[in-house]
């Protein structure tokens, strides 16, 4: 059925058809609208068997999804940003116990400076936790990813993260197909954990574990992922054969078959992508896009065999790991190993910063001409970077950074208290 709404709304709804049975919930911005919506729906009836619980904070809502999943329910939480990093000693807990619990996160960048904006440092702040990590382009997208996201999790026995931006996805009204119950039933199985505290069966979960088994127990998590790999194309094969439309799997290509430059993003950020790609295709240029939709597994092999015309890459990332450079860029590196093409990373849209398709056009045409530095920041101010760093070496007491920037541009912060 299609409808036009927001993604929020349209996540809600793709969950709910689910059947989950204990919802944890903890509101932050930009995923509060999610858990509002499923809240309505089990106090209506509309979603049944189903216990919402409201928590006191983020923590405490994966602590209460943990507990559900190793009850044997099917459980499912939300956050964002500074909630997820407060539930991380948690995430890390649901992912070494293999608890199968679906999360979504809606995109958001880290403090300080507080900013409630879209970014990709929350989720690859936990990219090494252990969980699945999907990123939606569409709505559509997280709305499909979600239904997946349960078959995946439940199969394995592993916790899934499914990351949308926030409010340039969340809140974004958007025509989707909403499927009907019986195409999601026909698609995910009523649930039936791998694990599960049973009285009448006690074992212990969670155990203390030393180093004669830690290395392996371990290793047997990262062997799950590689499992994922393999699964999620199946997965992605039978969503297509019962919903009819292309969804999920490891990464997307789009007029990538001859290219000899080829963009590498993941998110909302590839539609902008590749509407600068058909301009440049027009213009006579050889470039193409790869979306990636599983960070985690990185999908190594089917993104070398994607790159390996290219003669150069160009990874643009919403996010990047300060005093070094790149996340996304470097395991795209490693996907390549041997491989001679050089490979660029574009640092774009922190903070929520707009990403244009006149700033990435300049980009690709600089890149195309092998004008581009290894590390980039589209659409850096330097002139007020430069009066930053000059004030700080001249000035001891300087004052915060975030602030000077703020008189240099000439905003006023705000003032708390």
């Amino acid at each position: 059925m299609l409808e036009q709404c927001e993604g929020s709304h349209a996540v809600a709804h793709a969950v709910a058809l689910c059947r989950p049975e204990v919802i944890c919930a903890y509101p932050i911005s930009p995923q509060t609208h999610i858990v509002e919506g499923l809240g309505e729906m089990v106090k209506s009836g509309a979603l049944t068997r189903c216990e919402f619980i409201n928590v006191e904070s983020e923590f405490a809502a994966m602590s209460v999804a943990i507990g559900a999943s190793a009850a044997g329910a099917r459980a499912y939480t939300a956050t964002a940003s500074q909630g997820l990093l407060f539930m991380a000693e948690a995430v890390y807990n649901a992912s070494g116990l293999g608890l199968p619990i679906v999360m979504t996160v809606a995109n958001r960048a880290i403090g300080a400076p507080i900013n409630i904006w879209n970014d990709h440092t929350d989720s690859m702040a936990m990219r090494d936790a252990g969980w699945i990590q999907l990123f939606a382009e569409t709505n559509q997208d997280a709305l499909d990813l979600h239904i997946q996201a349960f078959r995946i999790a439940e199969e394995l026995s592993l916790p899934v993260m499914v990351c949308m931006d926030g409010f340039i996805l969340t809140h974004a009204y958007e025509r989707v197909d909403l499927p009907e119950q019986s195409q999601v039933d026909a698609f995910l199985p009523s649930y039936e954990p791998r694990q599960v505290l049973d009285p009448n069966e006690p074992v212990s979960i969670g155990a203390m574990v030393g180093p004669e088994a830690f290395t392996e127990v371990r290793y047997l998590a990262h062997a799950k992922q590689v499992q994922a790999l393999q699964l999620m194309p199946l997965v992605a094969g039978e969503f297509k054969r019962i919903f009819g439309r292309d969804s999920g799997g490891l990464i997307s290509t789009y007029r990538n078959e001859d290219a000899q430059t080829l963009v590498v993003a993941l998110g909302s950020v590839l539609g902008t992508i590749k509407d600068t790609i058909d301009e440049l295709r027009d213009e006579g240029h050889s470039i193409g896009v790869i979306g990636i939709t599983s960070f985690r597994p990185f999908p190594i092999s089917a993104l070398r065999s994607a790159l390996v015309h290219a003669d150069r890459i160009v990874v643009v990332e919403k996010c990047f790991a300060v005093g070094i450079g790149g996340i996304v860029s470097r395991d795209v590196r490693m996907s390549l190993r041997d491989r001679p093409q050089p490979v660029m990373t574009v640092v774009a849209g922190l903070g929520g910063r707009a990403i244009t398709k006149d700033s990435l056009h300049r980009l690709f045409v600089e890149a195309m001409a092998d004008k581009l530095d290894p590390l980039t920041f589209l659409d850096l101010d330097w002139g007020i970077v430069n009066r930053v760093l000059e004030r700080e070496k001249n000035t001891r007491r300087s004052g915060p950074v975030a602030e000077s920037v703020l008189r240099d541009i000439g905003t006023v912060a705000s003032r708390i208290g």
